[in-house]
């Protein structure tokens, strides 16, 4: 199959056609051509956009569906065509299914049904069986057959003992724990951030140590183990700057913030909406200024969407109740550009793959074609109708968005946004 994409500009700072204008010929998902004019023959399908720009694909580094167990929530196949239409064409899968991903014919299924997709899919396996956080489950076997890490979703791993064994035991083929950074106990039946917000609206809080006390006690396992370690969705300050000691002493920690914690603090839940009731929750002005510095300085390595979809009758119920979680993949660019500057946005969605082992091929000729493309000058207003997902829960519709996604080529395969 051959596509030509016309009149691109191509931002990719390793590619030697970085910030020129060029036509793309792919064939058979290979870059085989990049000038300024390229003719198309009768077998070509032929794309032209309005504005059109490309970098390499982009990458999230934790995203849930609900297929097998919540297909209502979000089918496979529906969830990475919205992946696709939403500029990512490799996503890491949460291990938050039903059955929980614990064993090698769960991988073996995860990555069967996303085989043909534009969007690579990377499942987690489980780190314990069930994800009970009392027996490690069977890491190499699930490894062998694909799995990218190893983590129980949103759940902290309570044993050190359990946590210490696993870094010793992944380090014999190379392989990343993901470590949950809230102290159950600290958090308790807290549903927010504790702060000046909660105290005013009456609202159990989860304190910010509920993460740092996490965080010091795994960075301390590691400082003894050795390992790969990743903590996801960091959410505080004290937290960050744990993380940034940790990365100067050596230590091989990676670490991911979610895009609600870049974009809102805790005032927005002044009014109980609860799509903004999310884990770990919306924290302070000061903590989001410190994550948004934190990924500028490097000292965090990745963005996810934090794309949980949720059925509407768990989240229709008083904030106490509802069910956390936001849709996140379809408004994630359009956010992050109205925050920072275009060139530093395509760094923090791309640069998050290399920690897991997973290439991402430049824009030049006799490369895999791993493209997004993307207008990064439109705006408007995110609404309903511009939710792709099954589910609708989004915290982000009625803001306005910079930049809109027009698709994305990977595998062979090319999507588009309607």
């Amino acid at each position: 199959m051959k596509i030509l994409l016309k009149n691109a500009t191509i931002l990719n700072p390793q590619s030697p056609f970085h910030s020129s204008r060029q036509d793309l010929l792919i064939v058979d998902g290979l870059i085989v051509e990049i000038a300024d004019k390229i003719t198309a023959d009768k077998t070509t399908q032929t794309y032209t956009f309005e504005n059109l720009h490309l970098s390499s694909g982009w990458f999230d580094s934790g995203v849930s569906f609900g297929e097998p167990g919540y297909e209502e929530r979000e089918t496979l196949s529906n969830g990475l065509a919205v992946a696709a239409k939403s500029g990512f064409t490799k996503i890491l899968l949460n291990s938050n299914t039903n059955p929980v991903p614990d064993s090698r014919s769960n991988i073996n299924h995860l990555i069967k049904i996303a085989e043909g997709s534009t969007t690579s899919m990377f499942p987690i396996g489980a780190l314990t069986v069930g994800s009970k956080g009392e027996q490690m489950a069977s890491l190499y076997d699930m490894f062998a057959h694909g799995a990218i890490a190893f983590g129980d979703h949103k759940k902290a791993i309570e044993k050190g003992n359990l946590l210490k064994i696993a870094l010793q035991y992944c380090q014999s083929f190379d392989a990343t724990v993901i470590s949950y950074p809230q102290n159950t106990e600290l958090a308790g039946n807290g549903v927010m951030h504790e702060g000046i917000t909660s105290t005013r609206i009456g609202m159990k809080g989860i304190p910010y140590m509920a993460e740092s006390v996490q965080i010091s006690r795994d960075l301390e396992i590691l400082k003894y183990t050795g390992g790969k370690l990743h903590l996801p969705n960091i959410s505080t300050e004290v937290g960050l700057e744990m993380i940034r000691k940790a990365k100067n002493q050596g230590l091989h920690i990676s670490c991911s913030v979610g895009l609600p914690h870049l974009i809102f603090d805790d005032t927005e839940l002044e009014h109980f909406d609860t799509h903004f009731k999310i884990f770990p929750p919306i924290r302070s002005k000061t903590d989001q200024q410190a994550l948004r510095a934190g990924l500028l300085d490097g000292s965090i390595d990745m963005i996810s969407s934090m794309h949980e979809p949720m059925n509407i009758e768990f989240k229709k119920l008083e904030f106490e109740n509802a069910a956390p979680g936001s849709l996140g993949l379809e408004s994630c660019f359009g956010m992050l550009n109205k925050v920072f500057p275009l060139d530093k946005v395509l760094i923090f969605l791309t640069r998050g793959a290399k920690y897991f082992g997973i290439p991402t091929p430049n824009i030049n000729v006799g490369e895999l074609a791993d493209l997004t493309l993307f207008d990064p000058e439109k705006s408007y207003r995110f609404a309903e109708n511009d939710l792709k997902s099954t589910s609708k829960n989004s915290a982000y519709l009625g803001q306005e968005l910079h930049g809109k996604v027009l698709g994305s080529f990977n595998n062979g395969v090319l999507t588009l946004n309607d």
